[in-house]
């Protein structure tokens, strides 16, 4: 072995879109001219657009793209939209667009086109869900709290495990390839009742409870919406069987914490793998750290190094159907909020 620094791989992630996004029609063309990026310019956004042929300049009265690269400051942008009606398409950062939702949500009918990175992230969210699928089956939480050797049988596997994903977007899709190998059983659980290929189920939201009767293993991957908020209270908790996992990769707000916190601590959840949480940050202190066969990681499904080369590609393939090459990647539907 030599002290030479050992080199980084290349990240090559791609997008998956989420079931039946690929066929959706094409909206309408939009008129194409300067794009702005605000707060932030770097420099791999910048070359994102003009390597396909973009324009990127400063914000004027003569803007039509603009390209937000915040994952928040939703009333500085509704005064940039406010005070630039000429932007006609906008690229937000991040597959989940809640932190933007009352501006979304006024939006509806603006006439602008809206897209998100929904899909660009899917691949590093689906295997930092998987992660945690197996860390919390085979009682990694205790296991690492652990100061002194102890024996014991505890420990369970994926292999042919009944899970529940609720969503289907993106992650949904690319946790199906990845949990094809275990022999899962998988029920796919969404807005609507068109199957999503690779699942044994797909099931509407309304028949969530009949999904979790028999789940060893639940998955969040759903947008947060109005709709979805507090999705998993008591009742959906108590109604896992006992000793199933749950797993947030989502949004920390479709989980009751006060409710997924007596569930772990009664021993009912066998545990549970949270990416998210609400509040987010998670307090110092709070009893998720140190709730039985809980593991919490700080929002970090997806890192800078993975996301900033799979936005810039979004942002390329969304400049090309700006000047009117190709379809919209990722667009927002501003009534339904994602």
């Amino acid at each position: 072995m030599t002290d030479a620094a050992v080199p980084v791989p290349r990240v090559r992630h791609r997008v998956v879109p989420g079931a039946g996004e690929e066929h959706r029609a094409a909206p309408t063309p939009v008129e194409s001219g300067p794009i702005a990026i605000l707060p932030t310019a770097e420099a791999a956004f910048v070359d994102a657009i003009e390597r396909v042929g973009g324009v990127v300049a400063p914000l004027t009265a003569a803007t039509r793209g603009l390209v937000w690269t915040a994952s928040s400051g939703g009333g500085e942008l509704a005064r940039v939209l406010d005070e630039h009606p000429s932007i006609a398409w906008l690229q937000l950062p991040w597959a989940g667009v809640d932190a933007f939702a009352g501006l979304i949500r006024h939006a509806a009918g603006d006439g602008r086109v809206w897209t998100s990175a929904k899909g660009a992230y899917a691949q590093p969210v689906a295997e930092h869900a998987l992660m945690l699928v197996l860390a919390v089956l085979r009682e990694v939480p205790r296991r690492l709290r652990a100061t002194s050797w102890h024996v014991d049988e505890l420990g369970r596997t994926l292999y042919g495990a009944n899970v529940v994903i609720v969503g289907a977007g993106g992650i949904a899709v690319e946790l199906l390839r990845l949990l094809a190998p275990f022999g899962a059983h998988v029920t796919v659980v969404r807005r609507s009742t068109e199957p999503v290929a690779g699942a044994e189920r797909t099931l509407p939201t309304a028949q969530l409870g009949e999904a979790l009767d028999d789940a060893d293993v639940v998955v969040l991957a759903a947008a947060l919406t109005g709709d979805s908020r507090g999705l998993f209270g008591e009742a959906e908790l108590r109604r896992m069987p006992r000793g199933a996992v749950l797993v947030n990769v989502a949004r920390g707000g479709l989980v009751d914490t006060e409710a997924l916190v007596d569930a772990l601590e009664s021993g009912h959840l066998g545990g549970a793998g949270l990416d998210v949480t609400d509040p987010e940050p998670l307090p110092t202190g709070h009893p998720l750290w140190q709730a039985p066969g809980c593991i919490v990681t700080p929002h970090v499904a997806d890192t800078e190094e993975m996301t900033v080369p799979l936005f810039a590609e979004r942002i390329s393939q969304n400049v090309l159907a700006f000047l009117g090459d190709g379809d919209f990647v990722g667009r927002i539907d501003p009534v339904a909020g994602y």
